[in-house]
């Protein structure tokens, strides 16, 4: 159905109104309008795509609970970020809940055409990964083992192909024939919840890997200071840096240097978002531990306040957060939100100029002085495809 949005262009800020037919982009005029009238109009920009989300509501994706109506239910809940496309992570479990998981997910996809526009891969995180505490993270020690062709292969079938992204720990001595075989499939390789010394790095990179999952977390919380995995990551062009930038997982000062080093060309801005979240703030079962969520949205482990249990916060938070961070501007902290996960995919990300997909966000931009200035990225509608999928688009 025909759609007509207005805005600020995200990337110029110039006022517009936007005409969608087919999907596509059919027609944008732009709009004389004077500084006081365009500073109360939104703001417009491509669909987020969040390559790392675990679950939502109270459902994780790597879980024997998974349905289909639960794969819909989280990716229906990401039109309210501002996201249009989204990967599943499958993390660390048992083989059988993996597949679980992977089958789950593909039928959601075969049932339903529209979600698997929505769903251009699946993120497989783990097993493949260190067994060291901290770096480890909260992936489950009895289920981490050392990488398999033969195992990926059975996630792939379970999947029928939709295996896009696979997180590992090149600390393995068959690491980098694996690495090499999945990714000559077109599988990205992402390096993650790793013990792997710098040579071990690079000859990861070598293989053919081409991302890191979530840099600066998943990590020892002391490292050597100068020969360490963190350092061998940032300084190699050829891997994409995944950061988290819920104010959180990161202090500022670190997604500023993180971004400043690999360049926001290299970064992709991922929620790594929990299955707990969505849910008011309380105590909650998981299948990894007790968790807790504080009342300024801080997933941690139940009982303290400093180990983190998992992300809570969604993408549009981390669009906000990385331009307050990091001291880009908007069209840099989109362009690390849609544009670079999109190229990462090899997929056509949403745009703002004739003939693009009509895939994009409505949204305003706060800034909060009682909050030392805090931005807030508040969305007002989510079109995907040419179709409202969150939200009322607001009109001239």
């Amino acid at each position: 159905m025909p759609m007509q949005l207005y805005g600020r262009r995200y990337d110029n800020a110039q006022p517009i109104v936007l005409k969608t037919a087919a999907g596509r982009v059919a027609r944008i005029a732009e709009v004389s309008v004077s500084d006081r009238e365009a500073r109360g109009w939104p703001w417009i920009g491509p669909g987020l795509l969040d390559v790392q989300v675990n679950g939502y509501g109270g459902q994780e994706f790597s879980a024997s609970t998974l349905t289909v109506e639960k794969v819909r239910q989280i990716s229906d809940a990401f039109a309210a970020f501002g996201v249009t496309r989204l990967c599943p992570t499958v993390t660390t479990q048992t083989s059988a809940v993996m597949l679980h998981a992977l089958r789950t997910i593909r039928s959601a996809c075969e049932e339903c055409r529209e979600l698997a526009r929505r769903i251009p891969g699946i993120h497989v995180e783990g097993p493949f990964i260190t067994p060291q505490d901290g770096a480890r993270g909260a992936h489950p020690l009895s289920c981490i083992r050392a990488p398999d062709w033969d195992e990926f292969q059975r996630f792939q079938d379970a999947a029928d192909g939709r295996v896009r992204i696979l997180t590992l720990s090149p600390e393995y001595d068959e690491a980098p024939a694996l690495i090499r075989r999945v990714a000559d499939t077109g599988v990205i390789v992402s390096i993650g919840h790793t013990s792997a010394n710098p040579e071990q790095i690079r000859a990861a990179v070598d293989a053919g890997a081409r991302m890191s999952t979530h840099l600066g977390n998943g990590s020892h919380p002391m490292l050597h200071r100068l020969r360490n995995y963190l350092w061998e990551q940032l300084a190699d062009d050829r891997l994409i840096a995944g950061i988290i930038t819920d104010g959180h997982h990161l202090p500022p000062s670190v997604v500023k240097c993180l971004v400043r080093a690999k360049g926001p060309e290299r970064c992709v801005l991922v929620s790594d978002i929990s299955g707990q979240a969505g849910q008011p703030p309380g105590r909650y079962t998981s299948d990894f531990c007790d968790v807790e969520i504080l009342p300024e949205g801080k997933l941690v482990i139940a009982g303290q306040q400093e180990l983190l249990g998992g992300a809570a916060l969604p993408t549009n938070v981390c669009v906000a957060n990385v331009m307050t961070f990091a001291g880009v501007d908007l069209a840099t902290a989109m362009r690390m939100a849609a544009d670079n996960p999109a190229k990462l995919l090899g997929l056509e990300a949403g745009g703002l100029d004739p003939a693009m997909p009509a895939d994009f966000v409505q949204f305003d931009l706060r800034e909060h002085p009682e909050q030392g200035g805090r931005l807030t990225f508040d969305v007002r509608a989510t079109v995907f495809d040419g179709e409202l999928v969150y939200g009322a688009p607001s009109t001239p």
